[in-house]
């Protein structure tokens, strides 16, 4: 039933594979976050299978495998010093640890870090995005090759984006207010081969995270408020669907198709509770039976909310009294909450539904309602990328809530807990026919693939894992706010 995952893997790819089974860019080979080899550990943890452990300084990023190199960044948020990092992969110590200037840091969302875009290794050259300053190429012994500086980003979420390495080139898809647009690079000499500006305006809720993927000459871009196909040597658009999207999680390319969560915060009923009546808001809240509602009476009502994100900072946004209190009397009437209802019920409108959109790598122009197939509406994850053994796609949401879906037939085939909890920032990988799915308190769920799935292990890692964890010859790699630790089984 559970294909092969070494054949999956290299399907999904479409890039060539080295006999050490790298993991050399955000969620490994093309973003397919399949791992080849050696299963990893099923239990694991501080002292449980155990390798070796890094104290590191805090970032997000992802750690990449390149031979017997392991690279990510970090922030020093003390000396507000960024820097790129090289690690033993056999000892788990420092070879070399560079530091990269930046005027000043960029900000973004409380989970956000300055050092949240995973690095791109080849084998001779890393490359390293940072929002606050731009490109950077080292090579394997920590050279600077050449830098690409870009000005500093702005945005609500933090531009949390990662470069990818396509044959010679560096690709990376930069959104913000300061600039929009698709960018390759020379890898060798940090030259702008072309870049292909994107017209749509930036907007708050637009997050433009997402990782370029490749199928042949074709470039994927799951952009803001749309997925693009792109030409690799020209940087031509080839075919463009519009979405509901921020442009958060990274599409997969499976069997020839393009399949891509397109997530936006209003997406979907279960990100919009309902609002009351006026006489059900009278009725629970006015506490002095006064007729109308005073501020310390008005209940916490949410225009949207992430239900299973509860140790997320800024979850979603409330309804606030003074928008309501038209008059500034201090009081809520029945006509201010009524126009306050039709005021949101116009906003919400404004927002499409999200889903799990399955699309063609060979379309032209605007596709069309018959090219583009919605294989989900529910359950659609916010920030963890789609993964997919080949017959199946996996969907992991907020509170540990996975969906599988059927490929083929676009058939739901279960929705099933992991015992996760909270807001979810890694996306899940698969591993020696396992599922390995991190929460953002440091949980890790493994999970069997296939139609009647098990949870083989809850693992605690003590404290909070938002950076994607990586896999390589039975080795598993995470990256906690603090450590950065390797797991091998030792039986």
């Amino acid at each position: 039933m559970i294909r092969n995952v070494l054949l999956v893997a290299l399907a999904l790819t479409g890039l060539t594979r080295n006999a050490e089974a790298d993991w050399p860019q955000f969620r490994g080979p093309n973003a397919s976050g399949v791992a080849v080899g050696k299963t990893p550990p099923l239990e694991f943890g501080p002292e449980k299978n155990e390798r070796w452990r890094l104290a590191l300084e805090s970032g997000h990023s992802s750690p990449v495998i390149s031979g017997d190199a392991i690279f990510l960044t970090t922030y020093d948020s003390e000396s507000k010093r960024l820097n790129v990092v090289c690690i033993d992969r056999e000892e788990g110590s420092v070879r070399w640890k560079r530091p990269v200037e930046a005027t000043e840091i960029e900000r973004g969302h409380p989970s956000f870090n300055p050092a949240s875009s995973t690095p791109a290794a080849d084998g001779e050259r890393v490359v390293a995005y940072f929002g606050s300053c731009g490109l950077v190429c080292f090579d394997r012994q920590g050279t600077l090759q050449w830098q690409f500086p870009l000005p500093l980003t702005k945005s609500y979420s933090g531009n949390a984006t990662s470069p990818i390495i396509a044959g010679d080139q560096v690709i990376l898809y930069r959104g913000n207010y300061i600039d929009h647009f698709l960018l390759s690079v020379d890898k060798k000499t940090g030259k702008e081969r072309w870049r292909s500006p994107q017209a749509e305006p930036f907007r708050p809720e637009l997050a433009c995270s997402a990782v370029p993927v490749v199928a042949k000459d074709l470039l994927v871009l799951h952009g803001a408020r749309s997925v693009q196909g792109i030409d690799l040597e020209s940087g031509g658009q080839r075919w463009v669907t519009k979405c509901a999207t921020t442009a958060t999680s990274t599409p997969l390319i499976v069997n020839g198709r393009v399949i891509v969560a397109a997530w936006n915060k209003m997406g979907e009923p279960a990100l919009r509770p309902e609002f009351p009546n006026f006489k059900t808001l009278i009725g629970e809240h006015d506490h002095d039976k006064n007729g109308v509602i005073q501020p310390e009476e008005f209940p916490e009502l949410w225009i949207f909310h992430r239900p299973e994100g509860i140790e997320a900072p800024q979850n979603g946004a409330k309804i606030r009294f003074k928008s309501v209190d038209q008059d500034k009397n201090a009081e809520i009437s029945i006509s201010e909450w009524e126009q306050q209802l039709r005021n949101l019920d116009r906003f919400r409108q404004g927002y499409e539904n999200h889903g799990l959109l399955s699309l063609p790598t060979d379309g032209s122009g605007v596709l069309s309602d018959s090219d583009v197939i919605t294989l989900e509406t529910q359950g659609i994850p916010e920030v963890p990328s789609p993964i997919s053994d080949g017959r199946f796609v996996y969907l992991v949401k907020n509170g540990g809530q996975v969906t599988c879906i059927d490929l083929q037939t676009g058939q739901r085939i279960y929705r099933k807990r992991t015992g996760g909890r909270g807001t979810h920032y890694a996306s899940p990988i698969i591993a020696g026919n396992h599922l390995y799915i991190a929460d953002g308190s440091g949980r890790i769920a493994v999970m069997t693939l296939g139609e009647d799935p098990q949870v083989i292990s809850r693992n605690e890692m003590e404290e909070g894992v938002y950076a994607t964890p990586a896999a390589s010859d039975g080795i598993l790699y995470v990256r906690t706010h603090s450590m950065l630790y390797a797991f091998e089984k030792t039986d």
